[in-house]
């Protein structure tokens, strides 16, 4: 029963499909892809109330993607499904193949680990109502483990479809409606890294279209060993890869996408990074701007200067959650429900999502949002995107460290320092518990701020330190790290 449930990582399915590292036994195999596919076309069915259903699935560049694309078909034929393969795609557009009209599909899958190693693999599940939550996954594994081995058939009902060429063509108008011209990134010199994941298409069926030149782009072939860098807009060498793209090639503008796109950062024409703090900044910009007011929500580890620059500069509402991309998005879906708009829904790792764009979390559809910004400051003589972001306060110093918990019940442990730590913050000079926090504790310092939170899965302590001081950080993190040492069931 084990074998499935350790297989769940949240809202999605993750496990190890290949061997070759060391200790890391697999354990998502095509026979267990096969009986998970079968049990999400017994939760549909269930869900939809009939049995004649349609799903489509697509694949990330790993190396495991046909095997477990395989099995996943087997197991959606045994159910009776009518199946589409959409080849290499991404998992925004996986979502879409179920509201597009000439595709409009009961569910989807995607198989893809995001930006995990190229041994992992993993199925992310969709409906029309968009991605599924934890509850569901939970459902579908209970239903894989009473379904018992599924063995292996002939796939008969299975018909390829160009989801990507739709998608594609989507966003190219989506960007020629808000630009108001047909090719308005002409005369644009603009890169694109996809990581070798699925991303390449943004540069052939979106920019091309639209005018843009693209020389420079690099690592577009999809390739799941990944031999240029992890496709991750957090990771360091990712994004330095990027930067040198748009400095070697003078370009005016640089995208970075995540193995499957539901992840973007960029680099502006100075070869400056924009991602987590600045992403969103930018992103806020074009919403509050479309949206006067509105709130935007934003996970538990943005900075002080971003809430100013969202609600002194722009005017927003500046809402600061939790970690976890689907934590941010939920509850920008229930402020809209409880009668507060929000339109903008973003985590620091590059996760966001839109209400106009069914708030699902798309990479490319923030870019193309960025792209629309950028033509109409070029049709208006001149301008460019860093320029909006410029009064954004940025930290002087910020690190994160993560204390291991050495307890087994981490998770209740984790409660008892956060809750020692509430204390130990009310007798420091000079700090004070943060206001409207939604996650672990949150000190406001002067001149900075710390956050002590608890991680969802792991026996961790995520600790975040902000200071708008140089050597401003190391001070906090002395009286921080003397705090833990009082607990013997936290290591550094």
């Amino acid at each position: 029963m084990d074998t499935y449930f350790k297989l769940q990582n949240g809202s999605d399915v993750r496990g190890i499909a290949l061997e070759g590292v060391e200790g890391e036994a697999v354990n998502l195999t095509p026979e267990i892809a096969r009986t998970i596919g079968y049990a999400f076309f017994q939760w549909l069915e269930k869900k939809l109330g009939k049995s004649e259903l349609s799903v489509a699935v697509g694949t990330d560049s790993r190396l495991s993607a046909e095997a477990i694309k395989t099995a996943v078909f087997q197991g959606l034929e045994k159910g009776g499904c009518a199946v589409f393969d959409s080849g290499l795609s991404s998992t925004p557009a996986m979502f879409m193949s179920t509201v597009f009209e000439n595709h409009g599909y009961d569910g989807s899958i995607m198989l893809t680990a995001s930006h995990l190693p190229f041994n992992r693999n993993g199925l992310k599940f969709f409906t029309r109502e968009g991605g599924l939550g934890k509850q569901d996954i939970t459902e579908i594994l209970t239903l894989a483990t009473e379904a018992g081995e599924i063995q292996p058939l002939e796939t008969s009902n299975v018909r390829k479809i160009a989801l990507m060429d739709d998608y594609s063509n989507h966003l190219v108008q989506i960007i020629r409606e808000g630009a108001g011209s047909e090719r308005p990134l002409d005369g644009l010199k603009i890169v694109v890294d996809a990581g070798n994941g699925a991303g390449g298409f943004f540069v052939e069926k979106v920019l091309n279209p639209l005018g843009a030149d693209t020389t420079g782009s690099q690592f577009l072939d999809p390739d799941g060993s990944f031999p240029n860098h992890i496709p991750n807009p957090e990771d360091k060498d990712a994004m330095d890869a990027i930067i040198s793209a748009v400095k070697e090639n003078s370009a005016d503008f640089g995208i970075i996408f995540d193995t499957d796109v539901d992840r973007a950062g960029a680099v502006d024409k100075n070869g400056k990074p924009i991602n987590r703090n600045r992403f969103i900044a930018l992103m806020a910009t074009i919403v509050l701007g479309e949206h006067p007011g509105s709130t935007i929500v934003t996970d538990s580890v943005t900075s002080s200067g971003l809430k100013w620059y969202i609600e002194e500069k722009l005017g927003g509402v500046h809402h600061r959650f939790q970690r976890g991309y689907k934590n941010v998005i939920n509850e920008a879906i229930r402020l809209n429900e409880t009668g507060t708009p929000s339109f903008l829904a973003l985590e620091t790792s590059g996760h966001g999502a839109l209400k106009e764009n069914y708030f699902l979390d798309d990479g490319a559809y923030q870019i193309a949002k960025i792209l629309i910004k950028i033509a109409q400051l070029k049709a208006a003589g001149g301008g460019t995107v860093d320029e909006l972001i410029a009064e954004l306060p940025e930290p002087a110093e910020a690190i994160e460290f993560r204390p291991q918990i050495l307890v087994d019940d981490f998770s209740a442990y984790a409660d008892t320092v956060l809750e020692g730590f509430s204390a130990f913050v009310e007798q420091q000079e000079g700090w004070s518990l943060t206001p409207n926090n939604f996650e672990g504790v949150h000190v406001t310092t002067p001149g900075g701020w710390i956050l002590v939170r608890k991680s969802l899965h792991d026996p961790q302590m995520p600790i975040n330190i902000e200071s708008d001081e140089c050597g401003g950080v190391n001070p906090l993190k002395d009286r921080v790290t003397s705090f833990i040492s009082g607990y013997n069931g936290l290591t550094l």
